[in-house]
């Protein structure tokens, strides 16, 4: 009796976990994700899986799924590839959001809204389809042995990190029964482009996922333009000594500052080491402290903001490094002397920067 006891209490426990590990209807966001402060979400959905990188890349499939020219080519999973003759790349901040909309809202509703949502930000839809015009099958991230489909392309297995049993493993795991995408491209307000992928689907039935079996889930991946952070951007003063012999000047990209803003940040603080390095090794040596701006701004504004620039690295070296301020002449040049056309953002990160000019 006592063996069968154990074995009831096991069972229930067992029983216990497993209910305990099912999906849930959510009632609040997953911990630590959050809207993108440009983009709204359909009233009333929940995020279940969030992903937040400040620079990546993806190709967003922008035409029908269609299948690989050689029929026994197989995926990491055995699955057959699917893959869009044309493609839209995006490179910039990433950020990846799963939501559970509210009981009862049909895909076609939460679709038509972020529709009406782009098109009153002055977006455009670069390509859209719905259930089998999307090509490829009705399939989540979270299978093998099968053919791939159009969720997986935009959220592929191996970039899960969800718990198995939770929302966001079942909500994005899961068979879709129907389905909507769409491509979009925004603008960012700064001259850039922002690019938008939503997919609204219905999310199918799984073992431990029932309770979100016909709920809609919605898919949005979007990629802000931003440049990519430069870690190798410290000179040192032996460099800069060269460059300053050679040359007459250098442009430096390791002295850093909030946008419209002339504080200098603390991340500042290796180059600003080596320009008082360099002016400590020759003592008779004077500079010209020379801020550049880009084109975004007028250029009033971006001139005035190129000099505090300048005034506040001087002040920088005088204060925090010993510097003789009669060493150091500060000026700004604002957007009028770029060292490349501000075509993009990438460009106009190049056009940021302060230059040293030997006097």
């Amino acid at each position: 009796m006592r063996i069968l006891s154990l074995l009831a209490g096991a069972l229930l426990a067992l029983a216990s976990v497993t209910a305990f590990a099912d999906a849930t209807v959510p009632t609040k966001d997953i911990a630590g994700a959050s809207d993108p402060a440009w983009l709204k979400r359909y009233e009333g959905s929940f995020i279940v899986s969030y992903e937040h990188r400040r620079f990546d890349a993806i190709s967003f499939p922008a035409s029908k799924l269609l299948p690989s020219a050689d029929p026994e080519e197989r995926d990491s999973n055995n699955n057959r590839p699917r893959r869009a003759a044309r493609t839209v790349k995006a490179e910039g901040e990433y950020t990846r959001l799963l939501y559970v909309a509210p009981e009862d809202r049909s895909t076609l509703e939460v679709m038509r809204n972020y529709i009406s949502e782009i098109k009153s930000a002055g977006g455009r839809l670069l390509y859209g389809c719905t259930n089998h015009e999307c090509g490829g099958e009705f399939e989540g991230n979270d299978h093998g042995g099968g053919t791939q489909g159009l969720l997986e392309q935009i959220y592929p297995g191996n970039r899960v990190k969800d718990a198995n049993f939770s929302n966001g493993k079942c909500a994005s795991g899961t068979d879709p029964q129907e389905q909507r995408y769409l491509l979009a491209q925004l603008p960012d307000g700064n001259g850039g482009t922002r690019t938008l992928a939503v997919y609204v689907y219905q999310i199918g039935d799984k073992t431990y996922c029932s309770a979100l079996k016909d709920r809609t889930g919605v898919l949005v991946v979007a990629v802000s333009p931003k440049p990519m952070d430069n870690k190798m951007v410290t000179v040192t003063s032996d460099e800069m000594k060269r460059a300053l012999e050679t040359a007459g000047h250098i442009a430096l990209y390791g002295i850093y500052f909030d946008t419209n803003k002339s504080q200098v940040k603390p991340e500042s603080k290796p180059t600003l080491e080596q320009i008082a390095n360099l002016l400590k090794q020759l003592p008779n040596l004077r500079l010209g402290v020379v801020g550049h701006t880009d084109d975004v701004g007028d250029d009033a504004s971006n001139l005035r903001l190129s000099q505090r620039r300048a005034d506040a690295v001087v002040a920088a070296l005088v204060e925090d490094y010993g510097i003789a301020e009669s060493r150091l002449a500060p000026s700004g040049a604002g957007e009028t002397k770029p060292v490349v056309p501000n075509s993009n953002d990438a460009a106009r990160a190049k056009n940021r920067r302060v230059e040293l000019v030997k006097l």
